[in-house]
C-alpha cells in the first residue's frame, strides 16, 4: 500500500483537484466555489506531502534496517535509532523513526507498517519489535 499512498493517489488526487479548480477560474472567474476548490486544493496538497508522499518504505533482515523511498536504498543500524513514534489515530498508523544522526533521508522517516484490521487505537506490533531490536543493539538505554 506505501507505494498507492506515496505515488498514484497524490498525482491523482492533486492532479484532478489542480485541474478542477484552474478550469473553474479560467472559464467562470474567481467566484462562487473556485475559492472552497482552491483552499482545498492547496490544504489537500500539504496534507498529502505531510502524510503520503513523505513516506519510505522500511524493511527489517535479522537485525539491519533498510530505508528506500523507491529510488534509492539504505541500510541503517538500528543502534543509530534515537526513538520510534507513531500515530494510533490515523487508519495508516504511520510510524516515525528517529536518529541520532541523519541519514541520507534525514534524521527523521515516516512509514507505514502492515494493515491491521479492526485495530483502532493500538500500537502496531511492528513497533514494539523495532524497539526491541534497537535496545538490543544498543539504541535509548533511556527507554525510550
Amino acid at each position: 500500500m506505501t507505494f498507492i499512498y506515496k505515488i498514484p493517489f497524490p498525482i491523482i488526487w492533486i492532479g484532478g483537484f489542480a485541474t478542477g479548480t484552474f478550469g473553474m477560474i479560467y472559464t467562470g472567474g474567481f467566484n462562487e466555489p473556485a475559492p472552497g476548490f482552491l483552499f482545498a486544493t492547496i490544504s489537500g496538497t500539504a496534507f498529502l506531502y505531510w502524510g503520503c508522499m513523505r513516506l519510505k518504505v522500511v524493511q527489517l533482515d535479522g537485525e539491519r534496517l533498510y530505508i528506500s523511498n523507491y529510488l534509492k536504498r539504505v541500510e541503517v543500524d538500528p543502534a543509530d535509532i534515537e526513538k520510534i513514534t507513531e500515530c494510533v489515530l490515523m487508519n495508516t498508523n504511520p510510524v516515525w523513526i528517529h536518529f541520532k544522526a541523519p541519514t541520507e533521508f534525514g534524521s527523521k522517516i515516516m512509514f507505514m507498517p502492515k494493515t491491521r484490521w479492526f485495530s483502532f487505537f493500538s500500537s502496531h506490533p511492528i513497533v514494539a519489535e523495532l524497539r526491541e531490536i534497537a535496545k538490543a543493539r544498543g539504541a535509548f538505554p533511556s527507554g525510550t
